[in-house]
C-alpha cells in the first residue's frame, strides 16, 4: 500500500464525508496564508516541547520517590497525543484539505477550554501541571487565533462539490 492510499484511509476516518475536498490552490499560496501556516507550525512546536517536557518532568519527580497522581500521566499521554493529531491536521490542511482545516480550528478553540476547566479543578494537578495546562491554552488560542482570522476563513471556505 503507497502511504498516499493510507493517508486516503486516515482522511477518510478523520474528515467523514469531506475526506476529499480541497481548497482552492491560490489561496494557500498566498503569503498571509503562507506566514499564518509558519506561525502555527511554531505554536504547534512549542505544544509539542511543552507535552515532552510534562512527561520529563513527571519521570524526574517519580524517580526521586515523589508520588506523581495518574491524572498526571494521564494528562501527559493525551497531550501528547491531541499534539500529534494536531500536527496531521496542520499538516492536510496545508495540503489544502478542508476538513484538516476545519479540525484544527475546531480542536483549537475546544482544547484550551477544557484544558482550563480542567485545571481548575482543586487538588487535581499540581502547581507545576497547572502552569503546563494555562500556557497549553494559551498557545492553542494562539493557533486559533491564526485558523480564524479573516484570511484563512476565506481561504478555507467549504468548497463547493
Amino acid at each position: 500500500m503507497s502511504m498516499e492510499n493510507l493517508f486516503a484511509k486516515i482522511d477518510r476516518i478523520a474528515g467523514g464525508s469531506k475526506a476529499g475536498l480541497l481548497v482552492p490552490a491560490e489561496g494557500l499560496a498566498h503569503p498571509k496564508t503562507k506566514r499564518a501556516f509558519a506561525w502555527i507550525t511554531w505554536l504547534l512546536i512549542a505544544e509539542l516541547v511543552l507535552g515532552f517536557g510534562a512527561v520529563v518532568a513527571a519521570v524526574i519527580i517519580a524517580r526521586k520517590g515523589e508520588p506523581v497522581p495518574v491524572a498526571v500521566w494521564m494528562r501527559t499521554v493525551v497531550v501528547l497525543g491531541m499534539t500529534v493529531t494536531l500536527f496531521y491536521f496542520f499538516w492536510r490542511s496545508t495540503k489544502g484539505y478542508y476538513w484538516g482545516y476545519q479540525r484544527l480550528r475546531l480542536f483549537a478553540q475546544i482544547f484550551p477550554v477544557i484544558t482550563l476547566v480542567m485545571a481548575a479543578i482543586p487538588g487535581l494537578y499540581p502547581v507545576w501541571m497547572i502552569t503546563e495546562q494555562i500556557v497549553f491554552s494559551l498557545i492553542m488560542i494562539g493557533v486559533g487565533d491564526f485558523l480564524t482570522g479573516d484570511h484563512m476563513r476565506e481561504v478555507f471556505r467549504k468548497p463547493e462539490n
